[in-house]
């Protein structure tokens, strides 16, 4: 059987201010709207498309980042695409968010008056959602490498081109 993979990576911009609330449990919930632009060609001319996007993030990151997500910060982010399925008034509805498993702050918000860019990505308490439980991943400073690929060191020096 193949290994499927969901990884997205998106940058752009809030649309609105970070919302915190908490589950049951006191698990922190951070939910912020992203838009993303693109430029695509019309004919002659180029036109600006913005896609938006709903993105998750859960735990100790989400208490963190929530004062610096502010409407008009641009950020990074890495995370997995989920689809909610439900039916309302008869009807199937489904609806896909990201889930954020990384966040880096870049640049400023709308208003400009940061220079540079930050690159935060808070605690690295990732989820792996499988398993029911908690791990560790990453160092903070890079991501973690795939698993199931082999080291430089497991190839063979015969190079056929």
């Amino acid at each position: 059987m193949a290994n499927d993979t969901n990884i997205v990576v998106l940058v752009g911009r809030l649309t609105r201010e970070s919302e915190l609330r908490f589950t049951n449990s006191g698990t922190a919930i951070g939910r912020f709207s992203l838009a993303v632009n693109r430029m695509k060609r019309s004919g002659d001319q180029r036109e600006e498309e913005v896609s938006f996007f709903d993105i998750t993030v859960w735990g100790k990151q989400a208490e963190v980042l929530n004062p610096y997500l502010t409407k008009g910060r641009q950020v990074c982010v890495q995370g997995e695409l989920r689809q909610s399925r439900w039916e309302q008034e008869g009807q199937s509805r489904s609806r896909i968010e990201v889930v954020a498993n990384n966040i880096q702050l870049l640049g400023g918000s709308s208003g400009g008056n940061a220079s540079g860019s930050t690159d935060y990505r808070g605690p690295q308490d990732q989820v792996n959602r499988n398993s029911g439980g908690f791990q560790q991943k990453g160092n903070g400073n890079m991501p973690s490498a795939p698993t199931g690929f082999p080291g430089p060191e497991q190839f063979d020096d015969d190079i056929p081109f």
